[in-house]
């Protein structure tokens, strides 16, 4: 079983973070192995491939959640990315950042719309999307 959730997670997780999935691994596979493993079997090979909510869905619920907590910059980072690969626009994601500032306050939603415009410059530099 573990194998088989292994690579649903890892298909997800590629799903979510390409074009920099391979790097994100061998970094994690490097310094925290059994925290990898544990992130990709679990957070994308069972929850994240859950069938009731689509990946759209979920990284909407995500980006707000992180933007909320403020304490999750890198984490954040990297769902902005998730949130963009699956679909959502730019704007969209300012939008659900800005909407935090009602339920969060006003210095989560400043903090997560200069992350999300640190993303989009990095990915004009990288020519993605």
């Amino acid at each position: 079983m573990g194998d088989e959730r292994f690579e649903r997670g890892w298909s997800k997780f590629r799903e979510l973070n390409e074009p920099y999935a391979e790097q994100m691994r061998e970094t994690m596979e490097r310094d925290e192995p059994e925290l990898f493993r544990f992130i990709v079997e679990f957070v994308f090979g069972e929850v994240l491939s859950r069938p009731v909510l689509d990946l759209k869905t979920r990284e909407l619920v995500t980006v707000a959640v992180l933007t909320a907590l403020g304490n999750a910059r890198q984490q954040l980072r990297l769902h902005i990315h998730a949130a963009l690969n699956v679909g959502w626009s730019r704007e969209e994601v300012h939008e659900i950042i800005m909407q935090q500032a009602v339920y969060a306050g006003f210095p989560a939603a400043l903090n997560g719309a200069t992350l999300a415009r640190e993303v989009f410059a990095h990915r004009d530099k990288q020519n993605l999307s």
